[in-house]
Protein backbone atom coordinates (compact mmCIF):
# COMPACT_ATOMS: atom_id res chain seq x y z
CA UNK A 1 0.00 0.00 0.00
CA UNK A 2 1.23 3.48 -0.86
CA UNK A 3 2.46 5.48 2.15
CA UNK A 4 2.48 9.29 1.76
CA UNK A 5 5.66 10.85 3.18
CA UNK A 6 4.88 12.69 6.42
CA UNK A 7 6.22 12.84 9.96
CA UNK A 8 4.40 13.52 13.25
CA UNK A 9 5.76 16.22 15.56
CA UNK A 10 5.03 17.03 19.19
CA UNK A 11 3.18 20.11 17.97
CA UNK A 12 0.84 17.96 15.86
CA UNK A 13 0.08 15.72 18.84
CA UNK A 14 -0.77 18.75 20.98
CA UNK A 15 -2.92 20.26 18.20
CA UNK A 16 -4.94 17.04 17.90
CA UNK A 17 -5.51 16.99 21.67
CA UNK A 18 -6.71 20.62 21.68
CA UNK A 19 -8.97 20.12 18.66
CA UNK A 20 -10.52 16.99 20.17
CA UNK A 21 -11.33 18.87 23.38
CA UNK A 22 -13.02 21.70 21.49
CA UNK A 23 -15.10 19.60 19.10
CA UNK A 24 -17.75 18.57 21.64
CA UNK A 25 -18.08 22.09 23.08
CA UNK A 26 -18.76 23.51 19.63
CA UNK A 27 -21.15 20.67 18.81
CA UNK A 28 -23.21 21.43 21.93
CA UNK A 29 -23.43 25.08 20.90
CA UNK A 30 -24.72 24.17 17.45
CA UNK A 31 -27.36 21.92 18.99
CA UNK A 32 -28.51 24.65 21.39
CA UNK A 33 -28.77 27.41 18.79
CA UNK A 34 -30.90 27.82 15.69
CA UNK A 35 -29.17 25.05 13.76
CA UNK A 36 -30.66 25.80 10.36
CA UNK A 37 -29.75 29.50 10.50
CA UNK A 38 -26.26 28.81 11.88
CA UNK A 39 -25.57 26.20 9.22
CA UNK A 40 -26.75 28.49 6.43
CA UNK A 41 -24.46 31.27 7.66
CA UNK A 42 -21.46 28.94 7.89
CA UNK A 43 -22.23 27.42 4.48
CA UNK A 44 -22.13 30.90 2.92
CA UNK A 45 -18.82 31.65 4.66
CA UNK A 46 -17.41 28.34 3.43
CA UNK A 47 -18.39 28.98 -0.19
CA UNK A 48 -17.17 32.57 -0.13
CA UNK A 49 -13.83 31.65 1.45
CA UNK A 50 -13.04 28.71 -0.81
CA UNK A 51 -13.95 30.52 -4.03
CA UNK A 52 -12.21 33.75 -3.00
CA UNK A 53 -8.93 31.84 -2.81
CA UNK A 54 -9.44 31.08 -6.50
CA UNK A 55 -10.09 34.74 -7.33
CA UNK A 56 -13.89 34.95 -7.04
CA UNK A 57 -14.82 38.46 -5.84
CA UNK A 58 -18.45 37.93 -4.78
CA UNK A 59 -19.22 38.93 -1.18
CA UNK A 60 -21.14 36.91 1.41
CA UNK A 61 -24.16 39.18 0.81
CA UNK A 62 -24.17 38.47 -2.94
CA UNK A 63 -23.72 34.74 -2.32
CA UNK A 64 -26.69 34.91 0.06
CA UNK A 65 -28.75 36.58 -2.68
CA UNK A 66 -27.81 33.84 -5.17
CA UNK A 67 -28.68 31.19 -2.57
CA UNK A 68 -32.06 32.88 -2.08
CA UNK A 69 -32.71 32.93 -5.84
CA UNK A 70 -32.36 36.70 -6.26
CA UNK A 71 -30.97 38.38 -9.37
CA UNK A 72 -27.33 39.38 -8.95
CA UNK A 73 -25.33 41.67 -11.25
CA UNK A 74 -21.80 40.24 -11.39
CA UNK A 75 -19.44 38.44 -13.80
CA UNK A 76 -21.27 35.38 -15.17
CA UNK A 77 -18.37 33.02 -14.43
CA UNK A 78 -18.29 34.08 -10.78
CA UNK A 79 -22.06 33.60 -10.46
CA UNK A 80 -21.72 30.15 -12.05
CA UNK A 81 -18.93 29.25 -9.62
CA UNK A 82 -21.17 30.14 -6.68
CA UNK A 83 -24.18 28.25 -8.07
CA UNK A 84 -22.01 25.17 -8.63
CA UNK A 85 -20.55 25.36 -5.12
CA UNK A 86 -24.04 25.65 -3.62
CA UNK A 87 -25.08 22.48 -5.48
CA UNK A 88 -22.03 20.59 -4.24
CA UNK A 89 -22.47 21.61 -0.61
CA UNK A 90 -26.18 20.72 -0.86
CA UNK A 91 -25.17 17.08 -1.49
CA UNK A 92 -22.21 17.19 0.91
CA UNK A 93 -23.72 14.66 3.35
CA UNK A 94 -24.34 12.15 0.53
CA UNK A 95 -20.73 12.07 -0.70
CA UNK A 96 -18.48 9.19 0.33
CA UNK A 97 -14.97 10.51 1.07
CA UNK A 98 -13.49 7.08 0.29
CA UNK A 99 -15.06 6.77 -3.17
CA UNK A 100 -13.17 8.06 -6.23
CA UNK A 101 -16.42 8.10 -8.22
CA UNK A 102 -17.91 10.55 -5.72
CA UNK A 103 -14.83 12.74 -6.13
CA UNK A 104 -15.43 12.83 -9.89
CA UNK A 105 -19.12 13.50 -9.30
CA UNK A 106 -18.34 16.44 -7.01
CA UNK A 107 -15.85 17.87 -9.52
CA UNK A 108 -18.38 17.57 -12.35
CA UNK A 109 -20.90 19.64 -10.36
CA UNK A 110 -18.28 22.09 -9.05
CA UNK A 111 -16.90 22.85 -12.52
CA UNK A 112 -20.07 22.55 -14.61
CA UNK A 113 -20.09 25.09 -17.50
CA UNK A 114 -16.65 26.31 -16.40
CA UNK A 115 -14.32 23.81 -18.09
CA UNK A 116 -14.69 21.20 -20.84
CA UNK A 117 -13.64 18.13 -18.84
CA UNK A 118 -15.68 18.62 -15.68
CA UNK A 119 -15.72 15.35 -13.71
CA UNK A 120 -12.80 13.86 -15.66
CA UNK A 121 -9.11 13.60 -14.86
CA UNK A 122 -6.81 15.79 -16.91
CA UNK A 123 -5.18 14.46 -20.07
CA UNK A 124 -2.40 17.03 -20.26
CA UNK A 125 0.37 18.38 -18.06
CA UNK A 126 -0.32 21.16 -15.55
CA UNK A 127 1.70 23.30 -13.19
CA UNK A 128 1.26 25.98 -10.57
CA UNK A 129 2.86 29.27 -11.54
CA UNK A 130 3.74 32.53 -9.81
CA UNK A 131 4.00 34.87 -12.77
CA UNK A 132 6.28 33.04 -15.20
CA UNK A 133 7.96 30.93 -12.52
CA UNK A 134 6.78 27.34 -12.11
CA UNK A 135 6.22 26.66 -8.39
CA UNK A 136 5.01 23.11 -8.91
CA UNK A 137 4.88 20.83 -11.93
CA UNK A 138 2.31 18.08 -11.40
CA UNK A 139 2.94 14.42 -12.25
CA UNK A 140 2.27 13.33 -15.87
CA UNK A 141 -1.41 13.00 -16.80
CA UNK A 142 -1.17 9.25 -17.53
CA UNK A 143 -0.11 8.68 -13.89
CA UNK A 144 -3.06 10.53 -12.35
CA UNK A 145 -5.62 7.65 -12.16
CA UNK A 146 -3.06 5.38 -10.48
CA UNK A 147 -1.87 8.03 -8.05
CA UNK A 148 -5.43 8.93 -7.05
CA UNK A 149 -6.38 5.27 -6.57
CA UNK A 150 -3.29 4.74 -4.40
CA UNK A 151 -4.19 7.82 -2.34
CA UNK A 152 -7.77 6.64 -1.80
CA UNK A 153 -6.56 3.17 -0.84
CA UNK A 154 -4.29 4.72 1.79
CA UNK A 155 -7.11 6.98 3.03
CA UNK A 156 -9.42 4.01 3.48
CA UNK A 157 -6.94 1.62 5.12
CA UNK A 158 -4.38 3.68 7.06
CA UNK A 159 -4.68 3.70 10.85
CA UNK A 160 -3.65 7.33 11.32
CA UNK A 161 -5.94 9.81 13.10
CA UNK A 162 -8.57 11.27 10.79
CA UNK A 163 -7.32 14.79 11.50
CA UNK A 164 -3.93 13.78 10.11
CA UNK A 165 -5.39 11.79 7.23
CA UNK A 166 -7.54 14.74 6.14
CA UNK A 167 -4.49 17.04 5.98
CA UNK A 168 -2.28 14.49 4.23
CA UNK A 169 -5.00 13.78 1.66
CA UNK A 170 -5.42 17.50 1.02
CA UNK A 171 -1.70 17.98 0.44
CA UNK A 172 -1.29 14.87 -1.74
CA UNK A 173 -4.35 15.82 -3.77
CA UNK A 174 -2.91 19.26 -4.52
CA UNK A 175 0.46 17.67 -5.36
CA UNK A 176 -1.15 15.28 -7.88
CA UNK A 177 -3.35 18.08 -9.27
CA UNK A 178 -5.67 15.53 -10.93
CA UNK A 179 -7.90 18.01 -12.78
CA UNK A 180 -7.20 20.72 -15.32
CA UNK A 181 -8.91 23.21 -12.96
CA UNK A 182 -10.78 23.21 -9.65
CA UNK A 183 -8.15 21.29 -7.67
CA UNK A 184 -7.90 23.83 -4.85
CA UNK A 185 -11.61 24.15 -4.12
CA UNK A 186 -12.16 20.39 -4.41
CA UNK A 187 -9.17 19.58 -2.19
CA UNK A 188 -10.54 21.83 0.56
CA UNK A 189 -14.03 20.38 0.13
CA UNK A 190 -12.67 16.84 0.41
CA UNK A 191 -10.75 17.62 3.58
CA UNK A 192 -13.96 18.90 5.16
CA UNK A 193 -15.71 15.74 3.96
CA UNK A 194 -13.06 13.53 5.56
CA UNK A 195 -13.26 15.57 8.77
CA UNK A 196 -17.04 15.07 8.83
CA UNK A 197 -16.33 11.38 9.39
CA UNK A 198 -14.69 12.41 12.66
CA UNK A 199 -17.62 14.61 13.69
CA UNK A 200 -20.61 16.08 11.86
CA UNK A 201 -19.70 19.55 13.12
CA UNK A 202 -17.17 19.75 10.27
CA UNK A 203 -20.05 19.83 7.78
CA UNK A 204 -20.79 23.34 8.98
CA UNK A 205 -17.52 24.90 10.17
CA UNK A 206 -16.08 27.38 7.65
CA UNK A 207 -12.52 25.99 7.66
CA UNK A 208 -12.13 27.18 4.05
CA UNK A 209 -12.82 30.74 5.18
CA UNK A 210 -9.98 30.52 7.68
CA UNK A 211 -7.63 29.31 4.95
CA UNK A 212 -8.67 32.29 2.83
CA UNK A 213 -7.63 34.68 5.59
CA UNK A 214 -4.21 33.05 5.64
CA UNK A 215 -3.92 32.36 1.93
CA UNK A 216 -0.20 33.06 1.55
CA UNK A 217 0.68 30.84 4.52
CA UNK A 218 -1.45 28.11 2.92
CA UNK A 219 0.58 28.19 -0.28
CA UNK A 220 3.84 28.55 1.65
CA UNK A 221 3.00 25.42 3.67
CA UNK A 222 2.34 23.47 0.47
CA UNK A 223 5.58 24.65 -1.12
CA UNK A 224 7.68 24.02 1.98
CA UNK A 225 6.26 20.51 2.30
CA UNK A 226 7.00 19.79 -1.36
CA UNK A 227 10.60 20.94 -1.00
CA UNK A 228 11.06 18.79 2.11
CA UNK A 229 9.28 15.76 0.59
CA UNK A 230 7.36 15.65 3.88
CA UNK A 231 3.98 17.32 4.39
CA UNK A 232 4.49 17.79 8.14
CA UNK A 233 4.49 21.60 7.74
CA UNK A 234 1.20 21.48 5.85
CA UNK A 235 -0.35 19.22 8.52
CA UNK A 236 0.68 21.67 11.23
CA UNK A 237 -0.70 24.61 9.26
CA UNK A 238 -4.09 23.01 8.56
CA UNK A 239 -4.49 21.73 12.12
CA UNK A 240 -3.75 25.25 13.37
CA UNK A 241 -6.47 26.62 11.07
CA UNK A 242 -8.96 24.02 12.29
CA UNK A 243 -8.04 24.81 15.89
CA UNK A 244 -8.41 28.55 15.27
CA UNK A 245 -11.85 28.00 13.70
CA UNK A 246 -13.04 25.96 16.68
CA UNK A 247 -11.65 28.51 19.14
CA UNK A 248 -13.31 31.35 17.25
CA UNK A 249 -16.66 29.57 17.39
CA UNK A 250 -16.17 28.78 21.07
CA UNK A 251 -15.34 32.41 21.90
CA UNK A 252 -18.39 33.58 19.96
CA UNK A 253 -20.50 31.10 21.91
CA UNK A 254 -19.25 32.60 25.19
CA UNK A 255 -19.92 36.11 23.88
CA UNK A 256 -23.44 35.13 22.77
CA UNK A 257 -24.11 33.56 26.17
CA UNK A 258 -23.10 36.75 27.98
CA UNK A 259 -25.22 38.86 25.62
CA UNK A 260 -28.24 36.60 26.08
CA UNK A 261 -27.88 36.75 29.87
CA UNK A 262 -27.50 40.54 29.76
CA UNK A 263 -30.67 40.88 27.66
CA UNK A 264 -32.58 38.61 30.03
CA UNK A 265 -31.28 40.65 32.97
CA UNK A 266 -32.63 43.88 31.45
CA UNK A 267 -36.04 42.23 30.88
CA UNK A 268 -36.21 41.14 34.53
CA UNK A 269 -35.27 44.64 35.70
CA UNK A 270 -38.07 46.13 33.56
CA UNK A 271 -40.54 43.72 35.16
CA UNK A 272 -39.21 44.34 38.69
CA UNK A 273 -37.00 47.45 39.14
CA UNK A 274 -36.34 46.48 42.79
CA UNK A 275 -35.03 43.02 41.93
CA UNK A 276 -31.90 42.01 43.88
CA UNK A 277 -28.70 40.35 42.69
CA UNK A 278 -29.69 37.15 44.49
CA UNK A 279 -33.11 37.14 42.81
CA UNK A 280 -31.50 37.72 39.41
CA UNK A 281 -29.07 34.86 40.02
CA UNK A 282 -31.95 32.57 40.96
CA UNK A 283 -34.09 33.52 37.96
CA UNK A 284 -31.25 33.25 35.45
CA UNK A 285 -29.60 30.21 37.08
CA UNK A 286 -26.26 32.01 37.24
CA UNK A 287 -23.83 32.64 40.07
CA UNK A 288 -24.06 35.89 42.03
CA UNK A 289 -20.57 36.74 40.77
CA UNK A 290 -21.71 36.39 37.15
CA UNK A 291 -24.74 38.60 37.80
CA UNK A 292 -22.55 41.20 39.51
CA UNK A 293 -20.22 41.28 36.50
CA UNK A 294 -23.11 41.62 34.03
CA UNK A 295 -24.78 44.39 36.07
CA UNK A 296 -21.50 46.31 36.22
CA UNK A 297 -21.11 45.96 32.46
CA UNK A 298 -24.68 47.15 31.84
CA UNK A 299 -24.02 50.21 34.00
CA UNK A 300 -20.74 51.00 32.24
CA UNK A 301 -22.52 50.77 28.89
CA UNK A 302 -25.17 53.20 30.10
CA UNK A 303 -28.01 50.69 29.76
CA UNK A 304 -29.10 50.73 33.41
CA UNK A 305 -28.60 53.03 36.39
CA UNK A 306 -29.22 52.78 40.11
CA UNK A 307 -31.68 55.21 41.73
CA UNK A 308 -31.61 55.68 45.50
CA UNK A 309 -29.80 53.65 48.15
CA UNK A 310 -28.69 50.04 47.88
CA UNK A 311 -31.39 49.07 50.41
CA UNK A 312 -34.40 51.13 49.34
CA UNK A 313 -33.50 52.16 45.80
CA UNK A 314 -34.35 50.62 42.43
CA UNK A 315 -32.89 49.97 38.98
CA UNK A 316 -33.85 52.05 35.98
CA UNK A 317 -33.43 50.88 32.38
CA UNK A 318 -32.21 53.72 30.15
CA UNK A 319 -34.12 53.57 26.87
Amino acid sequence: MYQPPFSITTRIIHQIAEISALIERNAIRMEQNDKLLLRKINRIKTIQGSLAIEGNTLSENLITDILDGKTVIAPLREIQEVKNAIKVYDIFHTLNPYDVNDLLKAHKIMMESLIDRAGQFRISGVGVFAGEQAIHVAPPADKVPYLINDLFEWLQNANDHLLIKSCVFHYEFEFIHPFIDGNGRLGRLWQSLILSQLHTIFEHLPVENMVFRNQQQYYDAINTSSQATDCCVFIEFMLEEILATLQQNQNKALFDTVNDTANDTVKLIIDNPKITFDELALCLKKSRRTISRIMKKLQEEGKITRKGSDKNGFWEVIQ
